[in-house]
């Protein structure tokens, strides 16, 4: 069953990925572009995802524990640190320059565009990079069962 819900939950935040255009990453980058051909109904999106999620987020947590697992998995870092900062700053980078993100660069990956496939090619590769770059004593995103 959990299968399912989390097959489910992908494939509506595709949809809405889709819907809203977030798959276009010329869309993305005008509405990047203040000062040029700016498009704001992105922010429309934006507002709707957050609102979803504060809903979401209140409706989880009425209860002591999920439907389909044992406990919430919640991180507990709350250091900024460079490796924050530095994260953000390609992400937002690339994100800009591209116009694509993790999320929508794999939803995009279904209507066969050459782009999304080059970009998840070169995402999943710097992943594999970045691990296996990474310090084995540098600790990963801890998490906490609550």
């Amino acid at each position: 069953m959990q299968i399912m819900i989390s097959f489910v939950a992908g494939l509506l935040f595709s949809l809405g990925l889709l819907i809203s255009g977030l798959i276009n990453p010329a869309k993305v980058q005008n509405f990047l572009d203040l000062a040029g051909t700016w498009d704001p109904s992105l922010a429309f999106t934006m507002a709707a995802a957050i609102a979803t999620t504060t809903i979401g987020y209140r409706l989880a947590f009425r209860n002591s524990r999920p439907l389909f697992a044992d406990a919430f998995q919640l991180p507990i870092a709350k250091a900024i640190d460079v490796r924050l900062v530095g994260g953000a700053a390609v992400f937002g980078i690339g994100w800009g320059l591209i116009g694509f993100c993790p999320g929508p660069a794999v939803a995009a990956l279904s209507t066969g565009s050459t782009s999304a496939f080059i970009f998840v090619g070169a995402m999943l590769a710097g992943m594999f990079l970045a691990r296996t770059l990474e310090r084995p004593s540098s600790p990963s995103a801890p998490q906490t069962k609550i």
